[in-house]
């Protein structure tokens, strides 16, 4: 049967000669041997023959076939390799036209044409064309025995450097099947397309493809699947698909193994829903699909995180008793695991291993992880373990899971164990793990260990640019300036090159020091470094300008900000907010915050936090509870801040009521009190002598789990002091003392004074002996506290060695210690002494007060005591 061939309009001279002989007309060169390639074909001859006869093929492996190494194949001599020439002269003895018409006569003796052809090779007066070896080419592939010559005279051909266009070719097997009507067989051209792959000119088999489909040649489906094969293996997804569409546009779907290409050239590209669309279009069409299309299938919906059709199709290859492969079984323990399904996960893990397949080290480490994402690290842990005992062996990934979730749980010490024992194992540690460690330790506030961990890093070369930053931020934060400026140069010696969040976290190590100097300098080295400051950069020196009051310094910052197309931020907004009120501005603070919400800023429980505090601050009560009540009409919860810093605001202006109304308020919406909300009852208590309530409240801080800090106790010990209970003042120093809190100036100041009001000058001196002894160094409130103390007991030359001690020190004494001085001195009747005091004040540049000259001139020491009623602590 004559299957219909387009022939597209041949110019003449491409019929006749050829004009252009480096494309017609060259001697391509021949490899000595064939490039060896593998073949997707199980038996190459069985299944070549199954093409030439137009059946599909059974199998399709990994590689397509370029090379048919068929036996018995004739070989042809370098001298009888097919040459090509245009005519060259007029008075050649065999023209081109005999040539054809010679093998024309031997149509039914193709081993005759192809004898003739090779003895024609050695003749120097043959006339050589193109048509002649098409002619030959159509004689060869009438029969089933000579059309692998014809494949192998075309893969010589094509193979060389030059030859006609991949058209030219088609067109002119077309024209001469046409002009000496020759029955049409599409196998010369599947033999053609299969010579460009071969030949690995790809974009020539495309040219070849595209004009065989213009003239209706369809390739049979191994050779396309071949042909497909090769486009995607070189990444030429674009052609492959659309060769498969012109394909399909013309009714041919081709077979399982076309499947298995397209959807292995979707997946290349990460393009899953194409690949899902292959094979239920292959379903569709009644197809029987294989264990390996599943496979892949499974593989696009885990990708796309459709873990039920991943988890049902893998559920169908079990009905049909197919066993998937491992990493089938991985691909969708890991989509189970990545969705939080670890009920599912372990399913899977159990049947994989039911099914003989062992538990592999990416299946385990995904199963860690998913336990730490829940939360659930002692399930982690022993899963760790188990792999240490009966394997598979943790790797570095397995590694870094476990010491990063340590770190985040808090678990550093853990963290570092498993950090020693992959180094035993060596394992080499990557920047990540030490980067999660050094991280793990500043969050611990382990300074020295972070550090080591540090210099270890930079000594093995392995730290990079995330390390440092870590690393300076947390320093800048923590207000260790000094140990980032040694990290910043560190970087520069170490030639790692600083970023954006390096400059802006140097920048806010300066701003929270008040050093607005140096953080202008390293804002102008950064823009010298051709850095781009973000929004983060110009507000974090909003707040250093804010911090130190310059607010106009601080807008000059925002206007540069805008003025750089830089939208500010929430951080931006909260900034400003919490600067005014931090300076005293809190009602232009609240104007501006009606300006940013009309410009689309929402306030967060920080906004109003700010400006709560900032009225409580200036003493407006009534306008913090206004705050406070627009605060929750706009549906802004209040936090443990909020009510910490109204309770705080409420005690400090002597609104006990308020503060206690607060604290209901707080415990009826069910937060917990925090120190800081425990510590400002205490002492607005302890300040209204109402040692009851405050010794209650103290009691539930402690039952509630919290733990009193210095602040709290010093509170308590005031409260005690105030009512001359030095007992029990003395009996919570020794409880702070038993449970670890170190003792501040204050808690010795208070013990002291109370102490010296009481009489008991030794046991006070004995605790100023033990404060110097731990290096504090007493103040002006500790001196005032000890004259004051000794002068009303009479010990007035104690007292006056209390001043020199003060002048050995540098302390300048203030008018009260004087006055409290001449006051002692006039009372025993000293005069000399008490004015010699009152020129040593005025020698010193202070100013006498009232009481000074009331002593000296009017004699009146108010009680024996001119600071009765003074005393600060």
């Amino acid at each position: 049967m004559r299957s219909s061939l387009i022939s597209s309009p041949i110019p003449p001279f491409l019929l006749r000669s050829f004009a252009n002989p480096k494309s017609l007309c060259s001697q391509p060169q021949l490899p000595s041997e064939p490039n060896p390639e593998s073949s997707l074909l199980h038996n190459r001859n069985s299944n070549f023959n199954n093409a030439e006869k137009g059946n599909q093929h059974p199998h399709f492996p990994e590689k397509p076939a370029s090379d048919f190494n068929f036996q018995g194949n004739q070989t042809f001599p370098e001298s009888e390799q097919v040459k090509f020439t245009t005519l060259t002269s007029q008075d050649t003895v065999l023209t081109r036209t005999n040539a054809i018409d010679t093998l024309l006569s031997h149509r039914n003796d193709p081993m005759s044409a192809l004898t003739y052809f090779n003895r024609l090779e050695r003749t120097r007066k043959f006339v050589r064309s193109l048509d002649s070896l098409c002619v030959l080419l159509h004689i060869l592939t009438r029969s089933s025995e000579t059309s692998r010559r014809a494949q192998n005279l075309l893969n010589r051909f094509i193979s060389g450097d030059s030859g006609p266009m991949p058209t030219v070719l088609v067109d002119h097997l077309i024209e001469t099947a046409k002009r000496f009507d020759f029955e049409s067989d599409s196998r010369v051209y599947n033999y053609l397309l299969n010579s460009y792959v071969r030949a690995n000119k790809l974009n020539d088999a495309v040219d070849c493809f595209n004009r065989m489909i213009g003239g209706n040649i369809f390739p049979w489906v191994p050779f396309l699947n071949i042909f497909l094969s090769a486009l995607v293996r070189n990444n030429m997804i674009c052609e492959t698909q659309k060769v498969y569409n012109e394909m399909v546009l013309k009714g041919l779907h081709g077979d399982l193994f076309t499947v298995h290409i397209m959807m292995r050239a979707s997946l290349k590209e990460n393009k899953h829903e194409e690949a899902k669309k292959f094979f239920s279009n292959a379903k569709d069409r009644g197809m029987e699909l294989d264990a390996a299309v599943y496979s892949m299938v499974i593989q696009a919906f885990c990708k796309n995180s459709d873990v039920n059709l991943a988890c049902g199709l893998l559920s169908e290859m079990r009905d049909k008793g197919w066993v998937p492969s491992e990493g089938t079984f991985t691909s969708v323990i890991l989509a189970c695991v990545k969705q939080g399904n670890m009920a599912e996960a372990l399913r899977l893990k159990d049947e994989m291993m039911r099914c003989g397949k062992q538990m592999n080290v990416v299946v385990a480490t995904s199963l860690v992880k998913g336990y730490c994402k829940q939360g659930d690290l002692h399930s982690a842990l022993d899963l760790f373990d188990k792999m240490n005992e009966i394997g598979p062996s943790p790797n570095k990934v397995t590694y870094a899971v476990m010491i990063e979730w340590c770190c985040r749980n808090g678990s550093i010490d853990r963290a570092y164990e498993l950090y020693t024992q992959m180094k035993n194992k060596d394992i080499c540690p990557s920047v990540f793990i030490v980067n999660s460690l050094i991280r793990g330790f500043m969050k611990m506030q382990s300074l020295e260990e972070a550090s080591k961990l540090f210099d270890e890093a930079v000594a093995c070369d392995i730290a990079n640019v995330f390390t440092y930053n870590s690393f300076l931020s947390w320093l800048c934060k923590e207000g260790k300036v000094s140990e980032a400026c040694s990290i910043w140069e560190k970087m520069m010696s170490k030639g790692v090159s600083r970023t954006v969040v390096s400059y802006n976290s140097m920048i806010l190590g300066h701003c929270r020091q008040g050093n607005l100097d140096m953080a202008s300098r390293v804002f102008s080295e950064m823009l010298e470094m051709g850095l781009k400051p973000n929004v983060i950069t110009y507000s974090v020196l909003m707040y250093g300008y804010f911090k130190r009051g310059d607010t106009e310094y601080a807008f000059d910052v925002f206007d540069r900000m805008v003025d750089e197309n830089i939208v500010p931020s929430d951080f931006t907004y909260n900034t400003i907010i919490n600067g005014l009120c931090k300076v005293g501005r809190t009602s232009d603070a609240q104007d501006m915050l009606k300006k940013f919400v009309e410009n689309g800023f929402i306030p967060i429980c920080l906004t109003y936090n700010s400006i709560i505090d900032g009225y409580l601050r200036e003493g407006s009560i009534n306008s913090a509870l206004t705050v406070y009540r627009e605060m929750c009409e706009s549906g802004v919860s209040p936090n443990v801040v909020t009510y910490t810093t109204l309770i705080n605001g409420f005690c400090k202006s002597n609104n006990i009521g308020l503060a206690m109304k607060m604290r209901n308020e707080m415990k009826n919406k069910g937060l917990k009190l925090d120190v800081t909300a425990y510590c400002a009852l205490i002492d607005g208590f302890c300040k209204q002598r109402d040692m009851e309530t405050a010794s209650q409240l103290f009691s539930e801080l402690v039952e509630v789990g919290l733990s009193p800090n210095s602040v709290v106790y010093n509170s308590m010990i005031s409260g005690y002091r105030n009512l001359r209970n030095m007992e029990a003042a003395l009996n919570l120093q020794k409880r702070m003392l038993n449970e670890g809190i170190p003792c501040d100036l204050k808690t010795y100041t208070t013990l002291i004074d109370g102490l010296l009001k009481e009489g008991k000058l030794l046991l006070a001196s004995d605790l100023y002996s033990e404060m110097l002894a731990k290096g504090i160094m007493p103040d002006i409130i500790t001196f005032t506290v000890l004259i004051n103390g000794l002068c009303s007991k009479g010990q007035v030359e104690n007292a006056q060695k209390i001043l020199e001690e003060m002048d050995r020190k540098g302390t300048t004494p203030n008018v009260l210690i004087y006055n409290t001085l001449i006051a002692g001195h006039f009372k025993e009747g000293n005069l000399q002494e008490a004015f010699r005091l009152h020129n040593e004040m005025l020698d010193k540049g202070l100013v006498p007060d009232d009481t000074t000259y009331d002593i000296l001139v009017n004699g009146k020491v108010n009680g024996g005591n001119p600071l009765s009623g003074v005393s600060r602590v």
